[in-house]
């Protein structure tokens, strides 16, 4: 064989493999309305495939995932893949500053990879507030064979989504906050869709691995297993450090999977979730079962431990696991995110502002108002007039200015190296989601942010997710490569804020159009505004 067909021979054998280790995986959803009894009583929720939650997503790492949403409901619709990067490919991102939404009777099929991730994710409705009554479920990442766990596989896992819940339909709720009111508290906590008799099976003595995703829309949760102990392994894709913990603080929009060894005398004990940081206190129980148990639950539920000071020490002690594997075959700790110049700086205040006797939310005095074109679409085709860039202030703005309503773009180099710190000004909980990408959480601290706090940041092995909390008074500092083109999301990850305006958009770009940074918009992407019947 000449040098020339070896050559050849190998070319095509590397596209084989290649195409071998990324199978495809079809799926068909049909959305429609049906009615649940989450609370005992009937309620129009919304179904996938007639199911509330939706359907468990699960996958392997680099996995292509086609998904045909055919939307049966009588608004427009669209799901987003909450901590799925979508690398190069911000088209898939499901929200409407990147997709038009599917109108009703309509369809539209995504196409996404999993690419170069592992963990513990869900999806849920970015439209309106359809995302409180159901279209909600749980996407889990799977490690590739050759790829090792920092640990010992599990017997089984268990999959959670926690969650407040309002016995109200989405279109009463976005009905209110239209008018101009906050949303009052949630009437109840759901795990899985039910207030109690969720029940996992265990063998004694075996360990299982927990993943728990708060699909809620406002209050953070506090989540233990009566008599056991919970060895947190991952926390949204990142393997962290292995500590045990009593109970545990997970925030609106994060995710988290902890390994539970079933080590206790044989019968059954308490799962429990309650809501935190709040006036009206909801719990929502379940039951691990020991297989060989003949004792029902007895005793007490266990009770949180923590308080505001309590969970962000616990907070901090989620760390990288820098000898792990993620999903390649390089250690976490191989990428020295501490040693890398910043080249912007940026502080983001949340607010709570009265306009023209209405509720709205905004960051750094700019409220976001959602165009009829998607600032994507609008990106793409140079359609002027739908969306400003760079107008919210890059520091919290000083004084009492008149808060402005714009769809806010932020722009950015490719490959920029950015500072963010989220400073909290209510006494409320916040909680913060950066779509495309994750990002290192290196601070937490009371009171207002200052520079000289820097010197308390981990830049050694904080741990990266997608979703960071911000305590009352308080503020959260993450570093973020952006090294994923494309127009992002950042957001309130509390649905009723995002709605009222606590959102913007980020734009990672370069002049040179490659398809190593960037796909081309694709052949079905739904087109509407002014972008209607553009070529």
């Amino acid at each position: 064989m000449n040098s020339s067909l070896l050559l050849l021979f190998f070319f095509f054998s590397f596209v084989f493999l290649a195409c071998a280790d990324d199978p495809y995986r079809y799926f068909t959803w049909v959305v429609t309305y049906g009615t649940i009894y989450p609370l005992g009583t009937p309620q129009q929720g919304i179904l996938i495939n007639g199911q509330f939650p939706g359907p468990r997503l699960d996958c392997v790492t680099n996995d292509n995932l086609i998904v045909n949403v055919i939307n049966k409901l009588d608004e427009p619709f669209l799901i987003t893949w909450n901590g799925i990067k979508q690398r190069k490919n911000s088209w898939q991102d499901g929200v409407l500053g990147t997709n038009c939404p599917i109108p009703p009777g309509g369809n539209y099929t995504y196409k996404f990879q999993s690419k170069d991730q592992i963990g513990t994710y869900m999806y849920f409705p970015s439209t309106a507030m359809h995302r409180a009554v159901g279209g909600f479920g749980a996407l889990n990442v799977y490690k590739r064979a050759p790829i090792p766990l920092p640990y010992d596989p599990p017997a089984g896992d268990f999959t959670m989504l926690i969650g407040d819940w309002y016995n109200a339909t989405h279109k009463a709720l976005r009905q209110t906050l239209d008018a101009g009111f906050a949303l009052k508290n949630p009437d109840a906590l759901l795990i899985n869709g039910v207030t109690k008799s969720t029940s996992f099976t265990g063998d004694q003595g075996k360990t299982y691995l927990f993943r728990v995703s708060n699909i809620g829309l406002l209050n953070s949760i506090n989540f233990r297993i009566q008599g056991h102990k919970l060895r947190v392994v991952e926390v949204e894709g990142s393997h962290v450090i292995q500590n045990f913990y009593d109970n545990l603080d997970i925030h609106v929009g994060q995710s988290i999977a902890f390994l539970v060894t079933l080590d206790q005398a044989p019968k059954d004990y308490y799962i429990v979730a309650s809501t935190r940081y709040t006036r009206k206190f909801l719990t929502a129980s379940g039951v691990l079962h020991y297989s060989n148990s003949k004792t029902p639950v007895s005793g007490p539920m266990p009770n949180p431990t923590l308080g505001l000071y309590g969970s962000m020490q616990q907070a901090r002690t989620f760390r990288w696991n820098l000898t792990a594997n993620a999903a390649r075959p390089n250690p976490q700790g191989s990428y020295h995110y501490g040693n890398i110049t910043r080249t912007r700086q940026l502080v983001f205040a949340s607010s709570a502002p009265i306009v023209n006797s209405k509720q709205r939310y905004a960051v750094n005095g700019v409220t976001y108002v959602v165009p009829d074109t998607p600032p994507k679409l609008a990106d793409n085709f140079n359609i002027a007039g739908v969306f400003s860039v760079d107008n919210i202030p890059s520091n919290i703005p000083s004084g009492q200015a008149p808060v402005v309503f714009a769809t806010s773009v932020l722009r950015f180099n490719l490959h920029d190296f950015i500072e963010i710190v989220f400073q909290n000004t209510e006494n409320t909980m916040q909680s913060w989601h950066l779509d495309g990408y994750d990002f290192w959480v290196v601070g937490y601290g009371a009171g207002t942010w200052e520079p000289k706090h820097r010197g308390t940041y981990n830049l050694v092995d904080a741990t990266t997710r997608h979703t960071v909390q911000v305590y009352p008074y308080g503020w959260s500092a993450i570093l973020v490569s952006l090294d994923n083109q494309g127009m992002w999301n950042i957001r309130s990850a509390m649905w009723s804020r995002q709605y009222l305006g606590q959102q913007f958009y980020i734009r990672v770009w370069t002049a040179e159009h490659s398809y190593s940074s960037e796909y081309d918009m694709p052949h079905n992407a739904l087109q509407c505004g002014k972008a209607r019947g553009l070529h």
